[in-house]
């Protein structure tokens, strides 16, 4: 399979923060904003699913949301999740099914974390999904501002730079 036949065969869409995506679940059930905390401007679904595709050259750029996200790895090679957790930690996560060099099926990035992702060096695509819950919605999602994560985390400006639109 190459990545031109999953973007068509899977009906994925570019994705404002870069590479192809499709949402394939949102559950029928809603949390109410009451039930919620704070910093969630209405309901919210319990969960939703999208496929996600990147190509080599390509990146998910430094972003951030209100919820939890789970990341799973279906097809192609691996890719980088790179984190900046709430302290300020950088890590960077291998999603991948190479387990024995360290990779992972799954991953969940917390909620509030900068994190953005691209495939490995030599992998010409990766095929993940995210599950989100409370179920993701464009009101929860900042795209960083370079300027601004460079001044907060200068300690991790050469990933900063490469990964910010």
């Amino acid at each position: 399979m190459t990545a031109d036949y999953l973007v068509k065969r899977l009906e994925l869409q570019p994705h404002p923060e870069g590479g192809f995506f499709k949402e394939t679940y949102r559950s029928a059930g809603n949390i109410t904003s009451e039930s919620l905390p704070g910093n969630f401007t209405g309901d919210r679904s319990y969960s939703t699913a999208i496929y996600f595709l990147l190509q080599q050259g390509d990146y998910s750029a430094f972003h951030r949301i209100e919820s939890d996200e789970c990341w799973h790895f279906y097809d192609g090679g691996s890719l980088l999740i790179h984190i900046i957790d709430l302290e300020g930690n950088y890590s960077c996560i291998r999603l991948g099914r190479e387990i024995a060099k360290g990779e992972t099926f799954q991953y969940v990035v917390p909620a509030h974390c900068w994190f953005a992702s691209e495939p490995a060096p030599g992998v010409d695509f990766s095929l993940v999904g995210c599950t989100v819950a409370p179920g993701f919605e464009f009101a929860d999602f900042e795209m960083a501002k370079e300027a601004t994560l460079l001044n907060h985390y200068p300690q991790h400006g050469s990933v900063i730079s490469r990964l910010c639109r």
